[in-house]
């Protein structure tokens, strides 16, 4: 077989053509053209997750959450949640630090696993609002292998717990929710919910007192997670087909309610239009000139609602209703 490759001799020949400009290097086609990368096994965060939906989640948990923690850990501190993140996993691990409070959670029946990430600051502060202090615990910068104490675990446990019941209270108006604590770890190198290209839905829930900042509490569910339910968040809220017994039971209610309500109704005999000089100049005496309709009309709260009669019922003044008035006719 012959050999068709150049020899170094050509090959240099070549390279020093290109470098002198004797040589073009723009012949070819669409040369113009730019070139974007494309990862076909990547994740698209396009896919249509309502982030919205996420950040109306998030609104009611945090009420819900900041009055839980007061019964149980006799604080309540101020919760600002970040805006919501869609990013690759490798990206949220690299910012964070060991020891932390990474805790993986199964939310059935959401696929996969989640995790909740605490804060040691968050920790401590707590620890101290519940033994009396001002929520003010704080040891400063922690060794990276600092394992959290079995007083500590019962503080994490006790944050958890509320913070499970708060966020299944604030899906529940979307779906049910069951949480299971699978793992408890303090390095989230360990928490692999997802491969590092994955994308996964970031919110970071920032604590503070009166008198501090307590550290952050972040919630993360995989991307892959939130894909089969995404029609329903982009619904954000279910709703029902009407014929439920407590939609019927709010219709009556409302219906008494409304039935009791007060009304004062006028019946308009007549309009007249004048100007402001001439009724400025008018004396008692004076007459007024009008044209009678045919009928009044009787309105409830300055609301035209029937064309009447105005007659006597006994030593009564009284109206008859003779017709509907139908909004926008003249």
């Amino acid at each position: 077989m012959a050999n068709n490759l150049l020899t170094p001799e050509e090959l240099s020949a070549l390279s020093e053509g290109v470098k002198d400009g004797s040589i073009a290097v723009d012949t070819g086609f669409n040369t113009a053209a730019r070139v974007k990368k494309h990862d076909l096994a990547s994740e698209d965060s396009s896919l249509g997750v309502n982030v919205a939906s996420i950040d109306m989640i998030n609104e009611r948990f945090i009420r819900m959450y900041r009055l839980s923690l007061m019964e149980v850990l006799r604080t309540s501190p101020r919760i600002n949640p970040n805006k919501v993140q869609i990013l690759r996993f490798g990206d949220y691990l690299k910012d964070l630090r060991p020891p932390l409070s990474v805790n993986v959670v199964r939310m059935n029946p959401l696929r996969g696993y989640s995790i909740v990430v605490i804060d040691p600051t968050v920790v401590f502060s707590s620890l101290d609002s519940f033994f009396g202090g001002f929520g003010s615990g704080s040891l400063g910068q922690l060794a990276p292998g600092r394992m959290f104490t079995p007083t500590e675990m019962r503080i994490i446990k006790m944050i958890l717990d509320v913070f499970f019941r708060s966020l299944k209270e604030a899906w529940s108006p979307l779906m049910a929710l069951d949480f299971e604590l699978v793992s408890s770890e303090i390095n989230p190198q360990f928490a692999q919910i997802a491969d590092e290209n994955d994308l996964v839905i970031l919110t970071r829930f920032e604590t503070e007192s009166s008198t501090q900042s307590m550290g952050f509490i972040d919630l993360v569910y995989p991307y892959s997670s939130l894909k089969p339910v995404r029609e329903l968040l982009r619904s954000r809220v279910q709703t029902g087909d009407g014929n439920e017994e407590s939609d019927k039971q709010w219709r009556d209610d409302l219906e008494n309610a409304v039935g009791g309500s007060c009304l004062e109704a006028s019946v308009i005999l007549g309009q007249i239009s004048t100007t402001l000089s001439v009724l400025e100049t008018m004396q008692a005496g004076d007459v007024l000139y009008f044209k009678k309709p045919a009928l009044a009309c009787l309105q409830p709260n300055g609301i035209p609602a029937f064309d009447v009669q105005v007659g006597t019922l006994g030593t009564q003044t009284a109206v008859q209703i003779e017709r509907a008035v139908v909004p926008g006719a003249q």
